[in-house]
């Protein structure tokens, strides 16, 4: 009886489907006529401070090569794959022929780069597409940094060289479900055995992990309590990465759990320069610094993109750039950019001088993305309809902005670091509550 039923609603369903139904959508070029898309990025207008005379002629030959990789071979694929929440592995000797991965790592056939050519690089793919510029930071400024800082001579020479040409792929495992801003806290455990280590417990949000050749491991050690680093490759006995489904931002980025089950690690593996969560930290505070110039590379390109809508589109007779409303939105989406960029520069500063703390890193991170959630935020309402489609860059960039604010510490936990710094005093965890009132 219910498959009669199942079959008759069937009928009825197909019946009632006009004949155009099943027609693929038109492309938007030919649906809107009156603004291009991003598929055609349109070029960098936020410089207006000329703020590329502080950068030296190779950081700015870094750029500009980044720069052209991007809008001529990555862009016009980006939309495609963030509908689909799929990788495009089709760039990756793209970015393996731009030298950029490995940033300030020097020999390895790491490019050797100033943190500030390095981060221009972050800025200039983030431009593009913040899912790809993820990608590059997880392996480069996490993965390969923590080898570089921390590991072994012998693990440098044997790792390092392949993924600087991104001939294989990295991931860093640190978040787990039960521990996110309290990383230091987490539960995944290492035990000494005879030759290594076994590694028991779970990792989840990891970027990279579903494809990576090699996942970067943080885990606790039983016997001395203190947090150790690991090199644990693909397909060992007992690794299982699955994809984290559903997301609506960064949705390209292959986001994994991770869970690892009696999974052997020999000696050799073990990263021999992380024995506490503060060597860890010194991976985090560089690491921010890129991250900071995420959010700069994204509303560079938002405002890029709606630098050229409003010129382009036409309503009451005029192009929308005309009208005093949008000029002064505009107008303060580059006003941010300029902050951001001067605040990002003076962190790579710092850090060149040896001078960069936690606490300059975490402002830094969290200031410069709360400035990019406003701009973002500025930048959808200007483009109306078409800011809700990803076809136009602005809603895949608003999307993708969400996580970039709340992972490598949420903008709440970055605040807290530097207050830390400032006032000497720890606000992390609440205060013990009292059974009683003192009144």
């Amino acid at each position: 009886m219910r498959t009669n039923i199942d079959h008759a609603a069937a009928k009825m369903h197909k019946e009632a489907k006009s004949s155009y139904f099943d027609m693929p959508a038109l492309d938007v070029s030919v649906a809107f006529p009156q603004a291009t898309p991003a598929s055609n990025f349109p070029p960098c207008t936020s410089d207006y401070y000329q703020l590329a005379d502080l950068l030296t002629p190779e950081e700015q030959a870094i750029r500009m090569k980044v720069r052209e990789c991007m809008e001529k071979e990555i862009a016009p694929i980006m939309t495609k794959y963030w509908e689909k929440a799929e990788f495009p592995f089709e760039i990756i000797p793209k970015f393996g022929a731009l030298h950029i991965a490995g940033g300030t790592i020097k020999g390895y056939g790491c490019p050797g780069h100033s943190i500030t050519g390095s981060a221009v690089a972050a800025a200039e793919v983030a431009r593009v597409d913040a899912s790809c510029s993820t990608f590059l930071l997880v392996h480069s400024s996490l993965a390969m940094l923590t080898i570089g800082l921390c590991g072994s001579e012998m693990q440098k020479e044997k790792y390092l060289p392949s993924l600087a040409e991104f001939d294989t792929i990295a991931c860093w495992g640190l978040t787990e479900p039960d521990y996110g801003s309290d990383a230091s806290g987490l539960g995944t455990t290492a035990k000494k055995v005879e030759g290594g280590w076994i590694l028991e417990g779970q990792k989840r949000w990891i970027g990279n992990s579903t494809f990576a050749d090699i996942l970067v491991i943080f885990a606790r050690n039983t016997s001395t309590n203190q947090i150790n680093g690991f090199i644990v490759k693909k397909d060992a006995p007992g690794l299982q990465c699955t994809k984290i489904e559903n997301k609506i931002g960064l949705r390209i980025v292959q986001n994994g759990d991770i869970l690892l089950k009696n999974v052997f690690v020999p000696d050799e593996d073990r990263l021999p320069g992380v024995n506490s969560f503060q060597d860890t930290n010194k991976v985090l505070a560089v690491s921010r610094v890129m991250v900071a110039w995420q959010p700069i590379g994204i509303t560079m390109g938002v405002y890029d993109m709606c630098h050229r809508y409003l010129k382009e589109r036409k309503q009451f007779g005029a192009p929308l750039a005309a009208f005093q409303i949008n000029q002064q939105k505009l107008v303060q989406m580059l006003s941010n950019i300029q902050a951001m960029i001067l605040v990002g520069w003076r962190l790579c500063k710092l850090h060149e001088s040896d001078k960069l703390t936690h606490g300059h890193a975490s402002l830094g991170k969290s200031w410069i993305t709360l400035r990019a959630r406003e701009t973002v935020a500025l930048g959808r309402e200007l483009l109306g309809g078409n800011g809700i489609l990803a076809d136009f860059h602005v809603a895949k960039a608003f999307c993708d902005l969400e996580p970039i604010y709340t992972f490598e510490g949420t903008y709440d936990i970055n605040t807290l670091v530097t207050g830390r710094e400032i006032t000497g005093l720890a606000s992390f965890k609440p205060a013990p509550v009292r059974q009683k009132s003192r009144l």
